[in-house]
This record gives structure tokens, sequence and C-alpha cells, in this order.
């Protein structure tokens, strides 16, 4: 029989053998942002203007990808539409939301979780991999292999080994041997010139997004193109002009740093603020910072917002009015609206929209005609879709009416042909309708970048542009008339902020919230034209 020491002795040798047998800890593959932020802010363009880094990364979309309210109230409502498939969608959720985190995950033989790390507990490494979002070590370890091929969408890109004990950094220049050795002492990385750092096909692997569209059961029944900018971009004459870094990186006019440390001026500095299409979420994430866990600056995220609202008025749109007269009581007019951007207008996320808000007034002010105005709430007034989930407007080639509204949007449907916001329940769209780029072709796109609806049969919904007629009755003979046409943008709709109300989790319920508390910004406007008649 076994003495107590002998039981403890085996009992020691059986734990001893255990920590021999257990398999290595898998290596830490990413630092967050704090590691760059060290040489890499505190930087100063021709003009004396703050391009830092990490300053005007922090205040992106991209560093706030996991704090983002509304991923996470979207992510809650797929698991409570698909219970049976809750890790399954958390696991896929995590890809690109929380890129990091879920990175090692799998490393470690697990899988992306979401839930798990929103309270970003700085103690615990995978919540502070995955408060970092989208950050300097992921973007510059993806490897140039695969990229731009549909084995590297949805997230799947290919990070890059390390050699020698150092992890690769790519960039877009070469860096001197004394550079190089600071900042791989300093953070483990090596420098390493690489031009796929500036190609579209580096942002496509994340932001080309084909999800699987799930049944009553959770079990996958089709692919679904939730967002494919980068698909859209290279059906467009922009693939042979501009990628994608070009518009939301850009570069700095004249010689700048790329580091605090050893000042060495270069030309073609790619600014890191991002800027794209979410300015509310900007907004949002500003107002709530306590709430979220924001670690931006309020002046920063407000500097980005603003930063983001300027782009979209200079990049965006474009509009005319055009062949205006009034004969007979009736006013007449065609409007144009072209896309200046390098992908549809709006892209991406489907929750995003543009529309036409049309006003005609006489000599007095007074309104004879309104279509397309913003309610306080955030809805469109005379929208269908905003009054009854299961309707939605058509497109149009003319207004003559204000119960008319021209919307440039992407309306999902279910397996029954019913308009839905649940991204796995869509199986198809029911109307997408969204600008075109230019040399877009309708005719010939793919499905994945297709228009849907009533625009197919438009001869004027063209690569680039969108031709709209007024046919609108005045009432009794008129004087001089004032035509007012703007292209309002916004990038969560009423109706997909309003579906979300309807469940009863912490995440839904809260960006209801705050969506009413800011639905009067929700929106801006992206061009205007105003011609007197």
């Amino acid at each position: 029989m076994l003495t107590k020491h002998g039981r403890c002795w085996l009992a020691g040798v059986a734990f001893a053998g255990a920590l021999v047998a257990s398999p290595p800890r898998p290596p830490e593959v990413f630092h967050t942002h704090e590691r760059c932020f060290a040489c890499h802010n505190q930087l100063a363009g021709p003009a004396g203007q703050d391009i830092s880094f990490g300053f005007e990364w922090s205040a992106t979309m991209m560093a706030n990808s996991a704090r983002d309210p509304y991923w996470q109230a979207g992510v809650r409502r797929e698991t409570l539409d698909h219970p049976s498939a809750a890790s399954a969608i958390e696991a896929e959720c995590s890809i690109c939301h929380m890129p990091m985190a879920r990175y090692e995950a799998v490393l470690a033989g697990g899988q992306g979780r979401v839930f798990a790390h929103t309270k970003f507990d700085p103690g615990v490494r995978a919540d502070r991999l995955a408060a970092d979002g989208v950050s300097c070590s992921l973007c510059h370890q993806i490897a140039p292999e695969k990229l731009g091929t549909r084995e590297s969408f949805v997230g799947r890109f290919v990070i890059a080994g390390a050699t020698g004990g150092l992890r690769t950094a790519f960039g877009p220049v070469a860096v001197d041997a004394g550079r190089a050795r600071i900042m791989s002492s300093s953070s483990g990385f090596r420098p390493t010139e690489a031009k796929h750092i500036r190609h579209s096909e580096l942002c496509a692997s994340c932001h080309t997004l084909l999800t699987h569209s799930l049944d009553a059961a959770g079990k996958p029944v089709g692919e679904f193109p939730e967002q494919v900018p980068y698909l859209e971009w290279l059906h467009s004459a922009y693939r042979e002009a501009m990628s994608c870094q070009a518009c939301h990186m850009p570069l700095v006019r004249g010689p700048a740093p790329i580091a605090s440390v050893l000042v060495n001026l270069r030309d073609e500095v790619s600014r890191h603020s991002f800027p794209g299409g979410n300015f509310f979420l900007q907004r949002l994430l500003n107002r709530f910072r306590g709430e979220l866990a924001v670690s931006a600056l309020p002046a920063q995220l407000e500097r980005s917002a603003e930063g983001t609202i300027e782009h979209l008025g200079r990049e965006a749109a474009r509009l005319t009015i055009e062949d205006a007269g009034v004969r007979e009581n009736r006013l007449q007019a065609v409007i144009r609206i072209e896309n200046l951007a390098g992908h549809k207008l709006p892209t991406a996320y489907p929750s995003r929209r543009a529309w036409l808000h049309v006003k005609v007034s006489d000599a007095g002010g007074r309104i004879l005609f309104e279509s397309g105005a913003l309610n306080p709430d955030g809805s469109i007034q005379g929208n269908d879709n905003d009054l009854d989930p299961r309707r939605y407007e058509q497109h149009y080639e003319e207004i003559n009416s204000p119960e008319q509204v021209q919307i440039y949007e992407a309306i999902m449907g279910d397996p029954s042909g019913v308009p839905t916001t649940g991204l796995l329940t869509a199986v198809r769209y029911l109307k997408d309708n969204r600008l075109l780029p230019r040399g877009f072709d309708k005719s010939s796109a793919e499905k994945e970048v297709a228009v849907w609806g009533t625009a197919v049969g438009d001869r004027n919904f063209i690569g680039g542009s969108d031709r709209v007629r007024l046919a609108i009755k005045l009432p009794g003979e008129q004087g001089s008339v004032r035509i007012e046409v703007a292209l309002w943008y916004q990038p969560v709709a009423y109706r997909w902020a309003a579906n979300l109300s309807e469940y009863q989790a912490f995440e839904p319920q809260r960006i209801w919230r705050y969506f009413r508390l800011l639905a009067q910004g929700s929106a801006v406007k992206l061009a205007q034209a105003v011609l007197v008649r």
C-alpha cells in the first residue's frame, strides 16, 4: 500500500510528465499598437500638419472595429436568429473585426469568439488583441500569397512566418540596415520592402465578404455577396487607374517622415487616416466613449469624423440639373447624378443608402413640391421601407409625386422574397441600384456585383451616372421657381436600426438607443445643385 508520501511522489511524477508532454505554447504573432506608436507618432508633414500614423489610425473604424456597437448588435442578432450556428457565426464575424485575437486562437487550436472579448480586459492578451481591431502588426504582416484570389477573400489572408527569431513587417519602401536594426531590436519585426502593401488586393482580403445563407436549422443554403467593393472596382475603369489606397490612404504632398527616430524624409508617404463612409459610427463612438471603452481622444475622433465627411463631399458624387423648364404649369427637368468613387455608391455593408431630396419652391420661398426629406428620427419621408419593413421603394426613371423617392440602396430578400436586414437570412438582392462606378458595364457584370430590380432596364442608369426625370405639376401659374436637389447619404439606414429593436438583448437594444439619440446626425449631404427657372 502506498504511503501518503508515495502518493504525493507519484502525483508529482504525473504532473511533471504532463508538463513535458504538453505541446509548446503557440507563438505570439502580433503586437498591439503601442509598440508601433513609439516610433511612428509625432510626425509632421511639409506644412507642419500632424500626419502621425498612430494618432490618425486610432480614431478610424479600423482601430475601433471590435468596439463598433452596430457590428456587435448585428452579430448578436444573427446568433439569435440562428442559435444552432451561434459559435460558427461568432467565429466567422471575428475574422475581420477581431482578426488578431481570432488568428492566435486558431493557432492554439481554438476558434474566433466575439462576446468573450467585448469586456476588453487589459489583463487578458486575447482581449487586448481584440480591442486593437485591424492594427499595424496585422496588415503589415499580410504576405502577397493568394491576394486577389477567392481563396484570400473573407479574411483568408496569409500571415508571413518568422525567420531568425524575427517576424516580417512589410512596407512600401526599403529601410537601411541601421534603421532596420533599431526596429528589429525594439519590436521583433524586420522591415521588408514589398509592393503588394499598396495594392488593392491587400484590402480585398477583408473587404470581400461572401457569407453563407442559413436556413431555419442553421444549415448553409447558399452563398451571398454581403459586401464586395473590390469586385465592383475590378469591374470598373478604376482598376487601371487607382488603387484602394490611393483614396483611402491619401499621399502626403511633399517629402515627409515615416518614423520619429533618425528622421529620414521620403516621397509618397501614405497617411493612415482611412477615410471611408462611417462618420456616424465615429461620432457615436465619441458620444458614448465611456460605455464602449474607446481609447482614442475626443478630438481625434471628431477630427476623423470631419475628415470622413470632407472626403465624402469631395470624392463621392456630383449633381447637375439639366434641361429645366416650366410649360403649362408643369416643371420638367433632368437630374444627373455622377458617381466619382471607384466602386458602387454607396458600397460595402448593405445598411448604407443614398437618396435624392428634391424641393421646388416659388419666388417667395413657399414649397410647391418635395420628395425625400429626412425626418428627425432618421427615416426618409415617403420611403416605403421605412414605413413598412415588408415594402421598399422601386428604382425610378421619373419622379412626379412626393411619394416617389429615388433611393440608391441594396434591399436583401429572404427565401420567400420578403425584404430582410438579416445577413444570414438573405439569399438574394431584391433591389440593387447603387450608383455604378465609371466603366462599369451592367450587362456583363458577374452575379456578385450585378444590378437588381428595375434599374436593370433603365438605359440612363449606366456606369458612372444616372439620370432621373422630374415631371411635376405645379399649383397654378408661377413666376420663377427654384429647384433644389441634394444627394444624401446615411451609413446606417433607419430600417436597419429599427429592425434591431425587436431583439431583446443588450447589444441590439443599445444600438437602437444610440441611433434614436443621434438620428438627426445620421446622414450627410454628398452633393447638391440649385437652379432657378
